[in-house]
């Protein structure tokens, strides 16, 4: 029999502690990181290239990047790209790090702190300065991926097996109306900017600022709410050996040990897949929407609300499903569904607004549900002392190879000269995701890690 970890706290007050980062870390993610940041990185970029560029035209001049020429078009995505791939590198010593830290509340708030603080720096970006926003929009992801580890393992200290599905859908939820919230507030801040006595770039820096501190203010809850959990005793390495070398020496046992643990590894491949094809949709729905079926910029900001409150029903109504029939399959079932959504899309009429809306509820429905649940999916068959260095591998699975299905759907568009069929390509990730997903078994998985078997999985 196990014996219980002094480390692990599974009061409902720690639960609902620990759920407040999801609605901390979501303001940065919603405002900035997927509605503001990118073309207002862009705006600073032209004004530098193109200075007397009259409005509405093309800016075709390149700026130059550790000597490289570079469209300014693409300083945004190539900068979120760099900082996708620094963080999946990362994320894999920030875990092995956070398995032998004593206080790991206190590494969660050092590194949401240290991104929340370069988050409301970008208030200070204007003019030209789209340096600033680069070296800010890495030093934050960076931070956002690696506080997500920490956040993540805790979820095994916080809840039992069979209370982890809803502890983490009911965070994921309060993520997306927390996300959703300042998002509103500030949409109304970059309306109203002229009767508030603002300039249009002003509203956009306070915008920028107000997810900074959302995420820093509201960090304070979960870390002082579990400020009492200390670091696991089932760490593999002895810490003797120091932080550097401990960490060192964990990861190449880790490495070494990975094919101890085969359900597991078959569920981060699974993963790879099946989230690769939502990061697809999710990133490729503002383009299809304009190009391929004519929605202004309006009518896609009010996409992306309906989605964003949408999920947060989604992802309980999911947490209730999976306590009565299993995660596996609840998951199994969103993916499924993903499928169904996607080719919906594929036959929304170009204009046809209300029948988009339809599509985005559906989306919503879905996304949350399926994110959440795979989330506590996953923390059943991480190996105990061991957790934030697993769910690094889980965030590096998702940030490392984010890049597959956006690549999948660029070439599709390439050779066929529509988005239509382009959309319909994320299918096939959605499909092989959820084959693999099946060869997973669960109880097998979940006794090789030495953890306790819950009732329902």
């Amino acid at each position: 029999m196990l014996r219980a970890d002094p480390a692990v706290e599974r009061t409902r007050g720690h639960q609902r502690a620990w759920g407040w980062y999801d609605w901390a870390n979501s303001a940065y993610v919603t405002t900035t990181g997927t509605v503001l940041i990118s073309p207002y990185l862009t705006s600073l970029a032209r004004n530098d290239a193109c200075p007397d560029l009259p409005a509405g035209q093309t800016c075709d001049a390149t700026l130059s990047v550790l000597g490289l020429p570079v469209a300014v078009g693409s300083i945004a995505p190539y900068t979120i790209t760099v900082a996708t791939i620094v963080s999946a590198v990362v994320l894999l010593f920030v875990g092995a790090i956070a398995d032998r830290h004593p206080r790991p509340t206190w590494l969660l708030g050092g590194l949401a702190w240290a991104g929340a603080t370069a988050a409301s720096l970008m208030f200070f970006l204007q003019g030209t300065n789209w340096q600033l926003g680069v070296l800010l929009i890495v030093i934050a992801n960076l931070c956002l991926g690696a506080s997500t580890v920490v956040y993540d393992a805790l979820l095994n200290r916080i809840a039992h097996p069979d209370d982890r599905d809803r502890v983490s859908s009911r965070a994921w939820a309060l993520g997306y109306l927390g996300g959703g919230l300042l998002l509103v507030l500030n949409l109304v801040v970059l309306q109203t900017y002229e009767s508030l006595g603002l300039s249009y770039g002003m509203a956009i820096r306070l915008s920028l600022l107000s997810a900074g501190l959302w995420w820093a203010v509201f960090t304070l809850i979960p870390v002082i709410g579990l400020r009492r959990i200390r670091g696991t005793t089932a760490t593999p390495v002895e810490r003797s050996a120091g932080v550097v070398g401990g960490t060192v020496s964990q990861l190449r046992d880790t490495f070494g040990e990975l094919r101890r643990y085969p359900h597991t590894l078959t569920f981060l491949l699974a993963y790879l897949f099946f989230n690769d094809g939502i990061q697809t949709v999710i990133t490729s729905a503002s383009l299809y929407g304009t190009e391929a079926l004519g929605f202004d910029t309006a009518q896609l900001t009010i996409t992306i609300l309906v989605v964003q409150f949408v999920a947060f029903f989604g992802a309980l109504f999911f947490g209730v499903v999976a306590g009565r029939v299993g995660a596996k399959r609840t998951v199994l079932a969103g993916i499924v569904m993903w499928t169904l959504v996607v080719a919906f899309a594929y036959f929304v009429p170009r204009g046809a607004f209300t029948v988009w809306l339809v599509c985005a509820v559906l989306i919503g429905t879905v996304m949350g549900g399926t994110q959440a649940l795979s989330r506590s999916l996953y923390s059943q068959l991480v190996p105990r002392g061991r957790e934030s260095e697993f769910f690094s591998f889980y965030q590096a699975m998702e940030r490392g190879t984010s890049w597959f299905g956006t690549l999948a759907f660029g070439l599709t568009y390439q050779l066929t000269g529509s988005y239509r069929p382009a959309i319909l390509v994320t299918i096939v990730f959605f499909v092989v995701g959820g084959l693999i997903l099946t060869r997973v078994r669960m109880r097998e998985g979940i006794a090789a890690a030495g953890n306790e078997q819950p009732r329902i999985v």
